[in-house]
C-alpha cells in the first residue's frame, strides 16, 4: 500500500490578516516558517521518495523547509488553491458562510467551483500516486483544495469541525487506484 502525505502550507501574512488567498500569494510569517520547520522534523522520520508542491510561493517555501535539501521536489500547478476570482486578496468576511455556498459562488466572479477544484485534485493526486516508483509521497498544498479533495472521497463534516489549520497533515493510503483517509495530524498549538 502506498501513502500520500498531503500537507497544508505554513501560516502566511494573508492568513493573519484574514484575507482571501487563492491564486494570489503572500509570504510565510515567522510563525509559518516555524510551523514548516517543525514539519521538517516530523518528516525526518519518514522515508519520502517523491515530493510535490503547489506552484504558490507559500507552498514552495513550506516544502523547502520540510525537505531541508534531503530531496528535490516538483512544482505542480494542479495543486494550487481554488481560484476565487475578483475576491482574491479581499477580506474573508466577503466569503460565503458555509461550505455548500462555496460550490458555485465564485464562478460569476472569474473563480472556480469547489467541485472543479476537487476533481482537479483527485485527478492530479491519482496520477502522481499511480506512478510505479511512488510509495511515500509528500504533497504540499492549501486548505481549500485539501478540503475539496477530501470531499471527493468522503463526507468531510467531522474533519471540518476540527479544522484544517496551517501545517495540518492528511495521511492517505492509496491502493488499487483509490484513496482512503488514514488519519489527520493537526499541529499542536
Amino acid at each position: 500500500m502506498k501513502t500520500l502525505y498531503l500537507v497544508r502550507h505554513g501560516e502566511t501574512l494573508f492568513n493573519v490578516e484574514h484575507k482571501i488567498q487563492g491564486w494570489c500569494d503572500s509570504p510565510l510569517t515567522s510563525n509559518g516558517i516555524a510551523q514548516a520547520s517543525r514539519l521538517g522534523e516530523f518528516f525526518k522520520e519518514i522515508s519520502i521518495d517523491h515530493a510535490y508542491s503547489s506552484t504558490s510561493e507559500r507552498c514552495c517555501d513550506t516544502t523547502e523547509l520540510i525537505l531541508q535539501n534531503r530531496l528535490t521536489y516538483t512544482r505542480v500547478k494542479a495543486l494550487k488553491e481554488q481560484n476565487y476570482g475578483v475576491f482574491e486578496g479581499e477580506s474573508e468576511t466577503l466569503s460565503p458562510k458555509t461550505p455548500k455556498d462555496f460550490e458555485t459562488f465564485f464562478l460569476p466572479y472569474g473563480g472556480e467551483s469547489s467541485n472543479d477544484v476537487g476533481k482537479r485534485m483527485l485527478h492530479c493526486l491519482t496520477t502522481i500516486m499511480s506512478k510505479a516508483d511512488h510509495q511515500n509521497v509528500l504533497a504540499v498544498s492549501h486548505s481549500g483544495v485539501c478540503f475539496n479533495f477530501l470531499r471527493m472521497l468522503q463526507d468531510p463534516t467531522e474533519e471540518l469541525k476540527k479544522g484544517f489549520s496551517n501545517g495540518t497533515i492528511f495521511v492517505y493510503h492509496f491502493d488499487q487506484g483509490k484513496f482512503q483517509l488514514a488519519k489527520v495530524i493537526r499541529p499542536s498549538k
